[in-house]
């Protein structure tokens, strides 16, 4: 990578991260200052040595490029990056770049290809991808399902992307759900329920006072159309026209849409010389920017144009266009049907291995148990899930007495194997529904309870105490006994994860002051029952 020039050496690493994240959340109307902008973020990356940023400011101006018509150049960069996400397993931009070809290809009228790279883009999802594109995928997806004809699919996931939009307070996700969910009942020959979704859009849009924008105007136009609402079919359709061109708008496949409408309802006023320019101009853009799947609807319009003007022999030939063109069409939606049952048993394959590795990057490697990162993740939504609605949540910090006399005396892989052999043991605990067991690292673990009082959770790990202790550690230890001590803690209304790993971490601290091999409950921890049993929490002496 070459070094840039001017505003580059401006910015630092993570201001150039936080650049790139606002650029993907919204490119905004301005296209040719976005691509601008978007190089300059290229030669900011390439200065910085900053791979990841270079190949995500690459994309962004490839969706810049594919907006302005230029779907080839477009394509060619998002294969680049593509091939470089999946070398370097960068899930977010894999996912992003699928997302990208799906919408060149449904452009195209490549439905399988558009389908296809949707499934994938889904299934690319990790955790650090934002829930904006997880919503805007989840849209495209439902495009293509519509596309192919599998609205019960398409309904599925425009619901599921809408109600998530709602939850996270998303407003234009929200708007953008529900125009292309409109637009696909129309297009699936729903008029009517296309019509009670835009009345759910126009709701959204007023409670808020967000004006409609070109794509969501041209959509109500369409829907009027086929309801036959002429009047105001024709107010929507001028209203999306001048709306993009005051937005100053330079996306190619959306004003030959637009182009296409106006001429529709030009032609159902009666408005003839109006609707033939109107057309020709649609029919000129889609051509230029290779947009097949709209060129074969144009060209039916045309032939239904040129009919009512009485040219019947251009109207035959450019039916006969039409229909060779929708022949193409039906031939690729055929195949879109047959690579989607393969994707689909693909795309489970694939998400059944994506999950096998998410488990495996959450156990240890020695013992089996949940990892450090599976605490951080499970942990937090214990205590949102289970406090708040009273349920009990009990947190034990366990360690094995002087463990460092193990490894020194009969080797490492001794104490691998006595580390195995606890982790055994405390799997036999009766942790609940949700409890888990973990090991922290080195020869500490941890334990959470989810379906026991806090005198019950203290009995089950005196119980494992003396498991341990009595365990037959001889052929791995001879004659040095094995034996644990545990700090007990519980959840309630106000802890944190930080917070009850301290409290934890301290009463564990409390049982190895007091002796070792021994249960050790945090001071102030409420267990009023425990004064009702005879609980062996404190056995005398210390036998390691």
């Amino acid at each position: 990578m070459t070094s840039a020039p001017g505003r580059a050496a401006e910015l630092d690493v993570p201001a150039l991260n936080a650049e790139l994240d606002e650029m993907e959340e919204g490119i905004g109307s301005d296209i040719e200052a976005a691509t601008a902008r978007a190089g300059r973020l290229i030669e900011t990356s390439t200065a910085l040595g900053c791979a990841e940023a270079y190949w995500r400011a690459v994309l962004l101006r490839a969706d810049l490029t594919e907006r302005q018509g230029d779907l080839a150049g477009a394509a060619a960069a998002v294969q680049e990056v593509r091939r470089w996400a999946a070398e370097q397993g960068s899930r977010r931009l894999l996912s992003r770049a699928h997302r990208l070809l799906g919408r060149i290809a449904r452009n195209t009228g490549d439905l399988a290809g558009s389908l296809d790279h949707m499934l994938k883009c889904v299934a690319a999802f990790s955790a650090d991808t934002p829930p904006s594109e997880r919503i805007s995928a989840l849209i495209g997806l439902a495009d293509s399902f519509a596309d192919i004809g599998s609205m019960p699919a398409a309904r599925d996931q425009f619901e599921r992307a809408y109600r998530t939009a709602a939850e996270l307070g998303l407003l234009e996700r929200q708007l953008t759900a529900l125009n292309n969910y409109a637009y696909s009942e129309y297009e699936a020959g729903e008029p009517h329920r296309a019509h009670e979704v835009l009345q759910r859009l126009q709701a959204l849009a007023a409670r808020h006072g967000r004006p409609l924008d070109a794509a969501e105007l041209d959509t109500i136009a369409r829907v009027h159309l086929d309801l036959g609402n002429l009047l105001e079919a024709e107010a929507a359709a001028d209203e999306a026209v001048a709306r993009f061109a005051q937005d100053g708008m330079m996306e190619a496949d959306s004003q030959a849409s637009y182009m296409l409408t106006s001429g529709m309802v030009r032609h159902r006023r009666g408005d003839l010389e109006s609707a033939q320019h109107a057309l020709n101009e649609s029919e000129a853009l889609c051509r230029e920017h290779g947009l097949g799947l709209l060129l074969a609807e144009v060209m039916g319009e045309q032939a239904a144009l040129y009919a009512t003007l009485g040219q019947f022999e251009k109207a035959y030939h450019r039916q006969c266009e039409a229909q060779a063109a929708e022949r193409r069409q039906s031939s690729a939606d055929r195949e879109a049907q047959i690579r989607h049952a393969q994707v689909l048993y693909e795309v489970a394959d694939v998400r059944q291995q994506a999950e096998s590795f998410r488990d495996e990057a959450r156990r240890d490697a020695l013992t089996g148990l949940r990892n450090r990162r599976f605490i951080d993740e499970r942990l937090p939504e214990l205590l949102i899930r289970q406090v708040p609605a009273g349920s009990p949540l009990v947190v034990a910090l366990l360690d094995l007495d002087h463990f460092k006399r193990i490894n020194d005396t009969f080797s490492h892989q001794a104490g691998d194997a006595v580390l195995s052999t606890v982790a055994g043991l405390l799997v036999q605990v009766p942790l609940g529904a949700t409890g888990f067991a973990a090991r922290l690292g080195g020869e500490e673990f941890l334990l959470v309870l989810t379906d026991s009082s806090v005198p019950e959770a203290i009995m089950k790990l005196e119980d494992l105490r003396q498991r341990v202790a009595a365990h037959d550690w001889t052929a791995v230890t001879g004659d040095v006994p094995v034996t644990i001590s545990i700090g007990v803690t519980a959840a309630s209304a106000g802890s944190t994860v930080v917070g009850l790993l301290a409290h934890a971490d301290s009463a564990l601290y409390g049982a190895k002051a007091a002796g070792r091999n021994r249960v050790h409950v945090e001071e102030n921890l409420d267990i009023t029952e425990r004064r009702n049993r005879r609980m062996p929490l404190a056995p005398k002496g210390d036998p390691a």
